[in-house]
């Protein structure tokens, strides 16, 4: 075994504790861009408000009361709609997605998305 120098030592201490911070540090979420349009079970000729979507709306409103929602809403010519969600991979988002009573019951089927949003606000500053 060879001899330790001090400052071998200090090395190897500033990697352990660079890997320990790095094991601690939150892994930032992933955001997704979700579009739903008509499934096989959609109500053929009948607007998006007489759909069969209460327990839909209800699951929103549960992801939302989790945090996991941040925004949503139905297109405004009733041909479906949009929602963004964070989730840890790509595989929890399309969980998230699959678990939604209307898509399980074919009322609409769901396209998702990972998404980076861009924060514009620096470039009105370069201006």
């Amino acid at each position: 075994m060879g001899k330790w120098t001090w400052s071998g030592v200090a090395v190897l201490l500033g990697c352990a504790a660079l890997g320990v911070a790095q094991e601690a540090a939150p892994k930032a979420k992933t955001t997704y861009l979700v579009v739903y349009r008509p499934g096989p079970s959609w109500l053929a000729g009948k607007p998006l408000a007489e759909q069969p979507l209460r327990e839909h709306g209800r699951y929103m409103v549960e992801l939302y009361g989790k945090g996991t929602l941040k925004f949503a809403g139905p297109f405004l010519d009733d041909s479906g709609g949009a929602m963004v969600v964070e989730a840890d991979t790509e595989a929890g988002a399309q969980a998230l997605v699959a678990a939604d009573p209307a898509v399980k019951g074919g009322i609409m089927i769901a396209d998702v998305r990972p998404w980076r949003l861009v924060d514009w606000e620096p470039f009105l500053k370069k201006k």
